[in-house]
């Protein structure tokens, strides 16, 4: 399955006012990264994934149609599946990609993540 498409650009115009946000393909669908950590991703199998604090997970899964993201039968910490059903309004979904954002901005620079002065890709 691709990502969707129609996601993507609205999760594209969200950040669109954010420095620093570049694009890439993977996991079989499109991470938008910050700072160049990854904050959210359409995902291939459907809805948003989210960064999050792990310390937030029971706050943030109690709205309807979110999740902890499990790979490989194991939940992971400071990351959550947003169905797509629960992105159908602009606020709600801007909300999400803020969380996701706002954590990204939180991480330390790393050996390969770019930070001020990257551009924006994709």
């Amino acid at each position: 399955m691709t990502y969707d498409r129609e996601l993507a650009d609205r999760v594209r115009a969200a950040l669109s006012t954010a420095p620093d946000v570049s694009e890439k393909a993977m996991f079989g669908g499109l991470a938008f990264l910050v700072g160049g950590a990854m904050a959210v991703a359409v995902s291939g199998q459907g809805g948003l994934m989210v960064r999050s604090d792990p310390a937030r997970a029971d706050e943030l899964t109690a709205a309807e149609g979110v999740e902890r993201m499990v790979m490989r039968g194991r939940a992971l910490d400071g990351w959550l599946l947003v169905a797509a059903e629960a992105l159908d309004d602009e606020e709600t979904l801007r909300r999400w990609v803020a969380t996701g954002r706002d954590v990204a901005r939180t991480l330390p620079a790393t050996p390969g993540r770019r930070r001020a002065g990257s551009t924006r890709t994709g």
